[in-house]
């Protein structure tokens, strides 16, 4: 019988002391202090406590303008200036990519008829509202390595619509071997195969 009063009382000990408050000695409680508001009226204002530069990108992107005026943060590429110095129209005409565009059926009144099913689509007024991304991103890519592509283009035009589908072909082979073999990119270990399909589409 003593036994099994010196079980009950153990296992009432345990379940009353579930209930008592923990003492303050074990450790402070956690603030529940905001620090931000969200435009909500709670908690600090973040523009009363802080750097009026920090106070969102476009303030940080005048304040960084006033400090040093070619900035990379603000700096914009000059798709016109290295357009004239690589003399990029000119290598265009050398090459005779837009004859052989026409003699393709390609001409400039065709593609102006498409640029109003484009805009039907949204397809220009989603480059118009990515200026920036496509001016900083891939103008630099395309416009520096237009000298070394505009021979292969040109005589890929030239070729006919064939050139375009040994090209496909070579590239599925590649994306093919690639993933068949498992290979990864040394040092980073990431799949080659994986990383070739990004860039081809």
């Amino acid at each position: 019988m003593t036994m099994i009063k010196l079980l009950l009382a153990s296992l009432l000990a345990g379940l009353v002391t579930a209930y008592v408050t923990p003492s303050r000695t074990f450790g402070a409680r956690p603030s529940t202090k905001l620090y931000e508001n969200f435009g909500l009226g709670v908690g600090e204002d973040t523009y009363k406590n802080q750097v009026e530069q920090l106070g969102g990108e476009a303030n940080y992107k005048q304040w960084v303008n006033k400090v040093q005026d070619n900035s990379f943060l603000n700096r914009k590429y000059n798709v016109v200036r290295r357009v004239r110095e690589l003399d990029l129209l000119g290598k265009t005409a050398d090459q005779g990519i837009l004859s052989k565009l026409e003699a393709q059926g390609l001409s400039l009144e065709k593609i102006e008829q498409i640029l109003p099913a484009l805009e039907k689509a949204g397809a220009l007024s989603l480059v118009g509202n990515n200026q920036q991304l496509l001016v900083n991103g891939l103008a630099p890519v395309v416009i520096e390595g237009a000298p070394i592509l505009l021979p292969l283009v040109s005589a890929a035009i030239g070729a006919g619509p064939s050139a375009f589908f040994a090209a496909a072909a070579t590239s599925g082979a590649i994306e093919f071997y690639l993933l068949a073999n498992n290979v990864e990119i040394p040092l980073i270990g990431l799949p080659a195969g994986v990383l070739f399909g990004l860039l081809l589409v």
